[in-house]
């Protein structure tokens, strides 16, 4: 008998996200989620270049990321960043519809491998095709690549391998992805770029303008600019001094090419999505917290339980994090909030 195993092959190419100690407001999954929907084909060809080559892009991509939560909600096996269930066509013409699973991944972390393989499977059941499912890895440990789970049991074999890419193999490359006509180029050294600067603020302000500088440069539509000018803004934050420095540099820039992508309403608008996403990070952050002290203190989370916690606002949830202090039961963490 075999048990469950992952394969890491380090021959093959892998990409994930990672949240270590960055700056404090530092955001990944957000803009991560903003390239993939607006430039799909892109993120395809950069990272997955044989799958891109067999899709008809003449149809539309569907993102189906309603269906997707539908059907793995109750097979949480850890945090991703991005997952995504997109229908598309072959250009072999085999089958009118398949559908690509995307997971872009937060951390290294040992049920990774083992959610690809229940999600895929899970998929498979409620649509009766084939499921391609590709995995974008980011975090900086350079050697974690796990490209298949499954099991053996009395000659029963059971097994998923999935295509993978990580960023930490694009390190050697950063010239050439500022340089290159990829969005997913850009996104991959922002992200880079990224973690390389955490703590290092002024480093950061120095390759942040000079991504941005080079967005000016080249001779893309207006939105595309403004598309993936707001995920460097977005991924790469900066100390409020440095950040209005940053922009006032930008002004300038603008004036001596005669060329203005970002205007002012444009600028309040991007930061007022980031305050909103840093807030609903922060409230998810408390959700998962107050779960998983539930699940620790009463060695079990009912549902009505988790229900309660995903509908609450934040005060609410600071409130319960204080009652699971002293709180008796379950249902005496939600009393004092409830009264009021």
């Amino acid at each position: 008998m075999s048990l469950p195993h992952d394969s890491y092959d380090i021959a093959s190419p892998l990409l994930e996200i990672d949240l270590p100690d960055l700056l404090e407001n530092d955001e990944y999954d957000s803009p991560w989620k903003e390239a993939i929907d607006n430039y799909f084909p892109e993120f395809i060809e950069f990272y997955f270049p044989d799958a891109y080559a067999q899709i008809d892009w003449t149809l539309e991509p569907i993102f189906l990321d309603q269906e997707l939560r539908a059907v793995v909600r109750d097979a949480e096996l850890g945090k991703r960043f991005v997952d995504k269930l997109v229908q598309i066509k072959l250009l072999s013409g085999e089958n009118k519809w398949v559908y690509v699973h995307i997971e872009v991944q937060g951390t290294q972390q040992a049920e990774f491998a083992e959610r690809m393989f229940v999600y895929n499977y899970r998929l498979y059941d409620k649509y009766r095709q084939p499921i391609a499912s590709l995995a974008v890895l980011a975090d900086e440990h350079k050697n974690w690549k796990p490209t298949s789970f499954g099991y053996e049991l009395l000659g029963c074999e059971h097994t998923l391998k999935f295509p993978v890419a990580k960023l930490a193999d694009y390190h050697d490359q950063l010239e050439t992805l500022k340089t290159s006509n990829n969005s997913f180029a850009i996104v991959t050294a922002t992200h880079i770029l990224t973690q390389q600067t955490r703590k290092n603020p002024a480093k950061r302000y120095e390759v942040k303008f000079a991504l941005i500088k080079s967005l000016y440069q080249r001779n893309w539509d207006k939105q595309r600019v403004i598309n993936l000018f707001a995920v460097i803004d977005w991924m790469m934050r900066l100390p409020k001094a440095l950040e209005q420095e940053l922009w006032s540099d930008i002004e300038t820039l603008e004036e001596i090419d005669k060329m203005r992508y970002v205007t002012s309403v444009e600028r309040i608008g991007m930061e007022k999505g980031l305050t909103k996403g840093m807030e609903l990070g922060i409230q998810t952050a408390e959700q998962k917290t107050l779960q998983r002290l539930i699940q620790r203190r009463f060695k079990t989370l009912p549902d009505w339980a988790t229900e309660r916690i995903t509908q609450a606002s934040s005060p609410q949830l600071e409130q319960w994090l204080d009652n699971i202090l002293d709180a008796p039961s379950i249902e005496a963490i939600f009393i004092e909030t409830d009264s009021n």
